[in-house]
């Protein structure tokens, strides 16, 4: 026990010996893709400071996602909540207030570039429901090619059950250059995760999503993951009421506060606290979309009665996080990273307009019958042609529909190719991007939703980011980052090598500044 105090002791002096040099680093402005770093003259130096640092304690990453979080909605809720959960990981984090989830802002892509570090360019995953030309339709005995490729409720055994019974293989794409076998969700995946990286060190991983079909952050061995725990956010339609709602993410906060005392999940069996876990809260999502009064009352961004209680309730889940670390010592070892996978738009109600999600393939069919393989988005759409040399008069016919169909933007040939891989050589790349009027969702004309997500607009995609860690000096950075970002920091924090994630190599994507 003395050892331990003497090394706790040792541990705070050299925290506090390096907060000068920490705090000099962070004066410094940078890019999003450059890391703080002193020049190569000073290199023993920085090394020397780097090993001091607070964050050379840090043995365990903690991810809280909440799905619908803007940077605007956090800091709105710290300044009116001083003493809240989220202003207490404010103020001993660094808070990077320009941060941008992944494009399109669907949750999927989202998740994947907080794990992997990368895009849809070097993941191939678009959307929850997109297209491959190459895999087959489920039961076709891959006697065609070319199939909707769906991550949502509808390849669940059964998405009544609380877990969704699992994934369906009869539900699921084949894949005939493997022998026809089903492709689970993380054989989707091109590149690994950080889970995977950390579990090949020795250390303990767990996680804990909204539905069955995020086994994908398993990764392409399918077992990254040691602890994965999936429960299905459609059963009980749990997604259609904010009560609801507050219980399913209860069902997994339990989960998390279990991983911090020391067992598994369950609580049902012991287990190491894991080097990366954590969870995405959906209350607040819910609370920004169900239904007319839900959401925001304001273009400023004033949360309705129903949307101020989701937030309260998220704060409330997250304080008894913190107090679990710091009732089992976890603390100071633990970093905490809060963020998002996607916003919503919009937050204005009077800009909602609801398009017939059918009016794009309509007009395309005047192109040619049945163009469309699949067309999928909510607050975006992306397009998949039957036949892509039929590209350039699919936008022409767009573009004299423009604004019966309320677009902003159609994005095709080179400038899509800026975004994502050729679609004439990639076999899930999209062939056109439909960007919308703000405001616009396409969907059926019956939906009661008052905001979505997917798109490529500030308030889909402006999210927080806050890494914290009592002690972190508070501190925020103006840089422009991404939260595919948080991959490759996450490997640093945990001394590991960030270049070990494929997604890194290719995208050359770099740690948050400072980490």
């Amino acid at each position: 026990m003395h050892a331990q105090r003497d090394d706790s002791v040792k541990v705070l002096f050299l925290a506090v010996v390096a907060a000068s040099a920490w705090m000099f680093l962070a004066s410094g402005k940078t890019s999003a893709q450059t890391t703080a770093r002193t020049p190569q003259a000073g290199k023993a130096a920085s090394q020397v400071a780097k090993e001091a640092s607070p964050r050379s304690i840090v043995k365990h990453i903690l991810i809280l996602g909440i799905d619908g979080l803007h940077a605007f909605d956090l800091e709105n809720y710290v300044q009116s909540h001083p003493a809240s959960a989220l202003a207490k990981l404010k103020q001993t984090g660094v808070d990077y207030v320009e941060a941008s989830t992944s494009k399109p802002s669907d949750s999927f892509p989202g998740i994947l570039a907080i794990v992997t570090g990368g895009s849809p360019f070097s993941t191939g995953v678009y959307y929850e429901t997109s297209y491959d030309r190459l895999l087959s339709p489920p039961g076709s005995k891959c006697a065609a090619k070319g199939t909707q490729v769906a991550l949502d409720e509808s390849i669940d055994v059964n998405a009544d059950a609380v877990d969704g019974g699992g994934l369906d293989p009869h539900k699921l794409p084949l894949d005939g250059s493997r022998g026809c076998v089903p492709v689970y969700p993380h054989d989707l995946l091109r590149v690994n995760t950080v889970f995977e990286v950390i579990h090949a060190a020795g250390l303990r991983t767990a996680w804990a999503d909204k539905s069955p079909s995020y086994e994908i952050v398993n990764g392409p061995s399918g077992h990254g993951v040691d602890d994965l725990f999936l429960p299905e956010l459609h059963a009980n339609r749990s997604s259609k009421s904010l009560v609801k709602i507050e219980a399913f993410d209860d069902l997994r906060l339990q989960g998390i506060l279990n991983e911090i005392a020391g067992k598994d999940h369950t609580g049902g069996h012991t287990a190491p606290v894991p080097a990366i876990f954590g969870m995405t809260f959906q209350a607040i999502t819910v609370g920004q979309k169900l239904q007319a009064g839900m959401g925001y009352i304001d273009g400023t961004g004033t949360p309705s009665a129903a949307l101020a209680s989701a937030i309260d309730y998220t704060d409330k889940s997250i304080e008894k996080i913190l107090d679990a670390l710091q009732g089992h010592d976890l603390s100071s070892s633990t970093a905490v990273i809060l963020t998002a996978k996607h916003g919503q738009t919009p937050i204005d109600t009077t800009k909602l307009q609801i398009v017939d999600e059918k009016i794009v393939p309509r007009i395309l069919g005047g192109v040619a019958k049945d163009l469309v393989a699949e067309s999928s988005g909510d607050d975006v759409l992306l397009v998949w042609l039957k036949d892509p040399s039929k590209t350039s008069e699919a936008v022409a016919a767009l573009s004299a529909h423009q604004a019966e169909a309320h677009i902003s933007r159609i994005i095709s040939g080179a400038a899509l190719r800026l975004l994502f891989p050729d679609p004439q050589v990639d076999s899930r790349a999209p062939d056109i991007v439909i960007e919308p009027e703000l405001g616009v969702i396409y969907t059926s004309l019956s939906s009661p939703a008052i905001a979505e997500h997917g798109g490529f607009q500030d308030l889909d995609t402006h999210v927080p980011l806050l890494i914290s860690n009592p002690a972190f000096p508070a501190h925020e950075i103006h840089a422009s980052v991404q939260t595919a970002q948080i991959a490759p920091t996450i490997l640093r924090l945990l001394k590991l090598d960030p270049e070990k994630l494929k997604a890194v190599q290719i995208e050359k994507t770099q740690p948050l500044p400072e980490f």
